[in-house]
């Protein structure tokens, strides 16, 4: 089984790239150190393959905070792991703007499922 994760970012927010770079490297650490202070088998099973595989990542856009916050919930109700990141607006960004999510490590059949719309970023 082949295992990603997919982190998916608001493209109406105008962000430098830089900006974007940082919001989903904040994504990815977040996802992981969620996993690892779980107690759920199932997903450090999820992060520990994803680690032998390469930690395989996608990158994704949504139009803007709506479909983000649509997409976190659906996760939620699929029992993925998933983690929203709120910018805490020391430079481009007011404070609490939502930026991104990760999804995952997870199955990527899993993230496929609710992620296979979207575009690369």
């Amino acid at each position: 089984m082949e295992y990603k994760q997919a982190i998916i970012v608001r493209s109406d927010l105008g962000m430098s790239k830089g900006k974007i770079a940082v919001q989903v490297a904040h994504a990815a650490v977040e996802a992981v150190l969620n996993i690892i202070n779980s107690d759920n088998s199932v997903w450090i099973s999820w992060l520990n393959e994803w680690r032998k595989q390469g930690q395989k990542k996608i990158v994704l856009k949504v139009k803007n905070e709506k479909e983000l916050l649509e997409l976190y919930n659906e996760a939620i109700r699929y029992l993925l792991p998933v983690v929203l990141i709120t910018d805490a607006g020391h430079t481009e960004l007011p404070p609490g703007t939502r930026t991104c999510i990760a999804i995952g490590p997870a199955p990527s059949i899993e993230i496929d499922r609710l992620t296979a719309r979207l575009k690369l970023l």
